[in-house]
């Protein structure tokens, strides 16, 4: 009986191990297709313009090996990469606090019981899925200075409106205006904490007296913490990666004003056909990046609250 019994959880042993193979095997063949394009479209091109930063190539000759004296030239010999990277932080550090600030806004605003509530959160939205360009035309039009309409607004109140695209202090003024338009991306995400905390919490600052900026700071921030800090790191990223607007809209001016570092590496590649430089203003762009979010990753232990964990551990 007892060689039976070993015999029959063997079979069993066996039998659950060959499932769990299976089950394994299936696994990866239906992850498959996500390996492969990660591998073809993210992870093989990021080794190719590690290659090409290490080279001379204008597209219409062979690559010539120079090691490191791309990066030694953006480093020391290129003021435009730093005038670049300023023009591009300068715009991140106003428009990722707006955006933050107007997305919660809008959220807390729509989360309120009002009428056409659903509908009025999709006009809210839409705008932040329409194309770039067509974006950056509209926006275009707007911010003319002689027949646009935000300087036609501002002229019916007896404000002169600036030239803002045209003006070399109102141009990254004008682009965080613009970014606004895309809130509603963010909105969402807000929205959907603000429904994720207990009323309870709520109910019991009510009974303790607090008042409801008093509830806001004390309940609504903290408990939504976790998503103003998600959005803040993909604020960060998407900030220091534009593009299309400032390549429709003024083509980096006037006079670099609006040169971001993104539409200086497309020039570098596709205008002056120097794309390993632009590989090395890539990996450049990537360490920059990199280094903000860790930085905003590690400042998370003294203002992000996480449900069951002390703050700070």
């Amino acid at each position: 009986m007892a060689l039976a019994g070993t015999a029959v959880r063997s079979a069993t042993s066996a039998r659950r191990g060959t499932l769990a193979r299976r089950e394994a095997l299936w696994g990866f063949i239906c992850a498959s297709p996500w390996f492969v394009g990660f591998f073809v479209f993210t992870a093989g091109p990021m080794l190719a313009s590690i290659a090409l930063s290490l080279t001379r190539w204008d597209l219409l000759t062979a690559p010539h090996f120079v090691g490191l004296q791309n990066y030694q030239t953006l480093l020391s010999g290129d003021t435009s990469v730093w005038h670049s990277l300023e023009v591009t932080t300068y715009y991140a550090v106003l428009a990722v606090p707006l955006h933050t600030a107007f997305g919660l806004f809008l959220a807390i605003l729509l989360n309120q019981k009002i009428r056409f509530q659903r509908f009025v959160r999709t006009v809210y939205y839409l705008p932040s899925v329409v194309s770039g360009v067509a974006v950056a035309l509209l926006w275009q039009w707007i911010f003319s200075p002689d027949f646009g309409l935000l300087n036609t607004l501002l002229g019916y109140v007896g404000i002169k409106g600036p030239a803002w695209l045209s003006d070399g202090q109102t141009v990254i003024p004008a682009f965080v205006i613009m970014s606004l338009w895309g809130v509603g991306a963010s909105m969402i995400i807000y929205l959907a904490g603000l429904q994720g905390i207990p009323t309870e919490l709520y109910e019991a600052a009510q009974m303790d007296g607090a008042s409801t900026v008093r509830q806001f700071w004390t309940v609504t921030v903290p408990m939504l913490s976790p998503v103003i800090f998600f959005n803040v790191i993909m604020g960060i990223i998407g900030a220091l990666q534009v593009f299309t607007q400032a390549y429709v809209m003024t083509a980096g001016g006037p006079h670099d004003a609006s040169l971001f570092f993104m539409l200086y590496l497309y020039q570098n590649a596709f205008e002056y056909f120097k794309m390993g430089y632009a590989s090395a203003l890539a990996w450049v762009l990537f360490f920059y990046i990199m280094a903000l979010t860790l930085l905003v990753i590690r400042s998370s232990a003294a203002w992000v609250y996480y449900e069951g964990r002390t703050r700070g551990r």
